[in-house]
């Protein structure tokens, strides 16, 4: 049922863009943003999920929500090769309910920059700033500790400020569906953390690179491996028994209990799901 479902919803993205752009070729994100500002909004919109609509009662055609208010902002520069889409609750609210920046790549494929969907009604943890209010950037430059651990124990995973609505099962045969409407075989994404590596893999990905970190690193965490020992509870994320879970061998890799930072994975997804896994039997 879930396979005929999310083939309904390929196809109904694919038919829905070739009404809206016609026959004449659009291969890129590039291609795509000369467009109409009306028709690239509506294009765009394609990739917001039906249940996402639906909790916040937007209107798709319109994209206002019941109030009237106009909820979705679509970011799509004539000439650029990118596309933002923004879905909130409200106009002036700060956090997007949807998230997602799009991008062509050197080789001719699309790539998923940044995918965020939150529960705008559930607490917020401001992991995103320190403590003086500076930008953490995804804890690249800078950390909020105190934070981070609300977070953890509120069952987030690293880089979420508010807990996830869990639709990217619906979000993904939309994305396919429009690639393929434009000519393309995959689309390519690199997870900003381990949990987005191992969803993205139960979703159909395959690695480009890094399979075999992924694989190193599950290894490790088996006991007697290396990250296995560093479970020490020398911090509040590297408690024992963390590498029992995704979201808590996340949570130790966040905190650096590789060694060096996370990087250098790109994985991708064709029509025709992989069958990867590198942390079998996994619990998040």
């Amino acid at each position: 049922m879930a396979i005929e479902r999310d083939e309904a919803e390929t196809r109904r993205v694919r038919e829905a863009f070739d009404r809206l752009v016609g026959k004449a070729p659009r291969r890129n994100i590039h291609d795509l943003n000369r467009l109409e500002e009306g028709t690239k909004e509506r294009l765009y919109a394609l990739l917001i999920p039906e249940r996402l609509l639906e909790m916040l009662a937007i209107d798709r055609e319109s994209l206002t929500n019941r109030q009237g208010e106009r909820v979705v902002k679509v970011k799509a520069p004539d000439g650029a090769t990118f596309a933002i889409i923004e879905v909130r609750e409200r106009p002036g609210d700060q956090d997007c309910v949807f998230f997602l920046e799009i991008e062509d790549t050197a080789f001719f494929k699309i790539d998923i920059n940044f995918l965020v969907i939150n529960d705008p009604r559930s607490p917020r943890f401001h992991t995103d700033v320190d403590t003086a209010g500076r930008r953490t950037k995804f804890a690249t430059v800078r950390r909020n500790i105190p934070e981070e651990i609300k977070a953890m124990e509120a069952g987030l995973a690293p880089g979420q400020v508010r807990r996830g609505l869990r639709l990217f099962r619906h979000f993904a045969p939309l994305a396919l569906g429009f690639i393929a409407a434009m000519g393309q075989d995959m689309i390519i994404a690199e997870p900003l953390a381990y949990n987005n590596a191992i969803i993205f893999e139960s979703y159909g990905f395959n690695y480009i690179r890094g399979r075999r970190r992924m694989e190193e690193i599950n290894a490790g965490f088996q006991p007697g491996g290396e990250l296995f020992e560093r479970l020490d509870g020398s911090t509040p994320f590297r408690r024992p028994g963390m590498e029992k879970t995704v979201r808590g061998r996340a949570w130790a890799i966040h905190d650096g209990i590789l060694g060096e930072p996370w990087r250098g994975i790109e994985m991708y997804r064709t029509m025709q799901p992989a069958d990867v896994c590198t942390f079998p039997g996994w619990v998040y």
